[in-house]
């Protein structure tokens, strides 16, 4: 067994790191009511990507009918009591010209019943409505974009019924976003209708290698992408994590209600995850409070896929009321500690990662205080995904935990002091 406890950790300084992430003041999230905790929902572009051939698959090709049915899927499944509510169009929805007076149109052939009807389909399940368009002059899929747009995109969105707005940067200067997704947002603003704003801005400056400002980001986003597309691989979900754990221009600093990181997609009931790998994404989504939107195929979804979308504790800790992100406090040889504190005050959500690929579980001892117990009381310790009971541990205490190559041990501590 690993004593992860004899790294050598100084207690004092991983105090000061566990009281400054818990008493963190978000002062830079946008006011506009909306995301007080982390968005839920569905959304089409990692599973369906930019197939437009109904003629051949209908059943797959983007078009109102896929979105119908997945709104169907979303009431009637469970996924919508769960917390999952938007219903995201992404990227190839439009025709490929603006209309005779400017407006964007669908279109007409995949989305004959236009996108005012499809979003009052959606909202009739309970649901709500999201859209794609692009900063730039077209969109990635190339369809139009909305430079030189953006007031009267905002308005017909709002027309429309959409209540999330997810603007992507391709055909784009980056030069331009630091003034022009502000503006998108004032116009969203200006149409009175509440619509949750997702940004790609930051995404693009990473990819230039350019350190995005964040408290700007996070005063105009209600989410915000900083990094590449999520693919169906672990190879992308653990590149997306180590991304997040340089935490490279202070961005888990910026987050909480009303604004918050966006590492991508939930891609659990697709192709490329393993069950114990579809569990560590859904648990580091939740550490990390980021967005939980589904894009898989939940008309075909397995009962374990579902079940982990579903687990109402590791969604209760994703959707904590405090909002405040994890962030990673040891990184040591394929092991990732990540801590996040939640409610009730002075506890902690934590989360061991094992990223290898060895054949055999790794086992660890490691002292309750690595894993943000540094209270003076006493915490129940249970794990999450199966509700099992762990014991009651100290801080000075050490806790056995074995966790399986590419998977994860997710802990919630509840605080038993005062």
């Amino acid at each position: 067994m690993r004593d992860v406890a004899s790294v050598g950790i100084s207690v004092i300084k991983m105090e000061k790191v566990l009281l400054l992430l818990a008493g963190v003041s978000v002062l830079y999230a946008l006011d506009n009511g909306l995301g007080r905790t982390p968005p839920m929902g569905w959304n089409s572009w990692e599973r369906f990507r930019c197939n437009v051939d109904c003629d051949n698959d209908p059943e797959n090709c983007i078009g109102e009918k896929l979105y119908m049915q997945m709104a169907d899927r979303m009431a009637a499944d469970g996924y919508k009591d769960a917390g999952y509510e938007y219903v995201n169009v992404d990227d190839c929805w439009m025709a490929k010209e603006r209309g005779p007076d400017g407006k964007l149109q669908a279109d007409p052939k995949r989305f004959p019943s236009g996108m005012k009807a499809l979003g009052d389909y959606i909202h009739s399940k309970g649901l709500k409505f999201g859209i794609y368009e692009d900063f730039g002059t077209q969109t990635c899929g190339g369809f139009p974009g909305s430079k030189f747009f953006m007031e009267t995109d905002a308005q017909t969105f709002a027309d429309w019924g959409v209540d999330l707005l997810k603007l992507d940067g391709c055909y784009s200067n980056i030069e331009d976003m630091t003034s022009g997704y502000p503006i998108m947002e004032f116009f969203l603003n200006k149409t009175g209708r509440p619509i949750l704003y997702s940004c790609s801005w930051p995404a693009y400056f990473v990819a230039y290698k350019k350190i995005p400002d964040y408290k700007a980001i996070a005063k105009s986003c209600n989410i915000w992408r900083n990094y590449d597309d999520i693919q169906d691989s672990w190879d992308s979900v653990t590149e997306i994590v180590n991304y997040y754990a340089k935490n490279k221009g202070n961005f888990f600093e910026v987050a909480g209600p009303g604004s918050f990181n966006d590492p991508d997609m939930l891609i659990i009931g697709n192709f490329g995850l393993s069950r114990d790998q579809q569990r560590a994404q859904m648990a580091m989504w939740a550490i990390m409070a980021a967005p939980l939107l589904m894009s898989a195929d939940l008309r075909k979804m397995d009962p374990y896929s579902k079940s982990i979308l579903l687990n109402k504790d590791v969604i209760a800790i994703n959707q904590d009321p405090m909002g405040q992100p994890g962030s990673i406090i040891l990184d040591m040889n394929q092991i990732q500690i990540w801590f996040r504190p939640v409610m009730p005050k002075g506890s902690a959500a934590f989360a061991v990662l094992y990223t290898g690929s060895y054949g055999t579980p790794e086992k660890l001892s490691l002292k309750c205080e690595t894993l943000g117990m540094v209270g003076p009381g006493g915490y129940n310790v249970t794990e999450v995904f199966d509700g099992r009971y762990v014991g009651m541990f100290k801080s000075a205490d050490n806790i056995n935990i074995t966790v399986n190559p590419s998977g994860v041990f997710l802990g919630k501590a509840v605080y038993l002091g005062n």
